[in-house]
């Protein structure tokens, strides 16, 4: 008696996903409510995310945090993507996820408040740098940014500046001494000079002094700067003491109401 051996059958490939199958699993999830079909949808076009997040591989945000934006602007594309409207669901979602994760730079990936205005303008410098820099194999100059992007030179150089509040830099961070040490930059900050108030209020009194009578001028140099007392300065300019304190109160009050007018 013979064994009779089933004839393996050849393995089917399962054919690539076309534009068509894309609009059918559209229709069955915006038309009927079909999850499934929406998961599949999910699936097939992460890839699209993921080479999009990779754009801004190089920033100093983590790649899964990018890819998560990226994959929020993906879902958001499926929602709103119309598939009655016939054209490609691609050319809809590149510039859906692409604005989701600018939003995402915008609003949180700048460490010092810059307007919106100029981080969008300065992250269209940031691509354009990246792709000319690839493109010719050197870095680009700012005017070749400008006429690039067709911006004014000074807005590449604005946008330039705005790319470098990004990122801080702590105060506790090393950083190379004099002496070679390392030390933090919050220890090479000058500090605020109190002499500084003391050369303000040095100009405002010469000014003022000039309305002063010279020989009041002269008491008020003896009492303030000399330190002498009252009796010793009315012994060398030769009145009484009592006279001395009625100059000196009186200089005070015009001291005073001089200033108060200079400010």
């Amino acid at each position: 008696m013979s064994t009779m051996t089933d004839t393996p059958k050849p393995l089917q490939r399962t054919a690539p996903a076309t534009q068509e199958d894309s609009r059918e699993l559209f229709l069955r999830w915006q038309h009927n409510g079909d999850a499934s079909a929406r998961d599949v949808l999910v699936h097939r076009f992460m890839p699209l995310a993921r080479s999009l997040a990779r754009r801004y591989g190089r920033s100093s945000e983590p790649f899964e945090d990018l890819l998560q934006v990226a994959s929020l602007g993906l879902l958001k594309a499926l929602d709103r993507y119309d598939a009655d409207r016939g054209h490609s669901f691609a050319s809809f979602a590149v510039p859906t996820i692409l604005g989701e994760m600018r939003r995402y730079f915008r609003d949180s990936g700048w460490a010092v408040h810059v307007p919106r205005g100029a981080q969008e303008r300065a992250l269209k410098v940031r691509d354009a740098q990246e792709r000319l820099a690839n493109e010719r194999g050197r870095a680009p100059t700012v005017n070749q940014l400008a006429e690039y992007l067709e911006f004014d030179a000074e807005d590449v150089i604005d946008a330039l500046q705005a790319l470098q509040s990004y990122e801080t830099l702590s105060l506790d961070a090393p950083r190379p001494g004099a002496d070679g040490d390392l030390i933090s930059y919050g220890d090479a900050m000058g500090a605020d000079d109190e002499r500084f108030e003391l050369v303000e209020l040095d100009a405002t009194l010469t000014a003022v002094l000039r309305h002063i009578p010279q020989r009041e001028r002269l008491i008020l140099q003896m009492r303030f700067v000399d330190d002498l007392t009252q009796t010793e300065i009315a012994e060398r300019v030769g009145i009484s003491q009592m006279q001395v304190s009625r100059l000196l109160r009186r200089s005070l009050e015009q001291l005073r109401t001089l200033t108060q007018a200079a400010g």
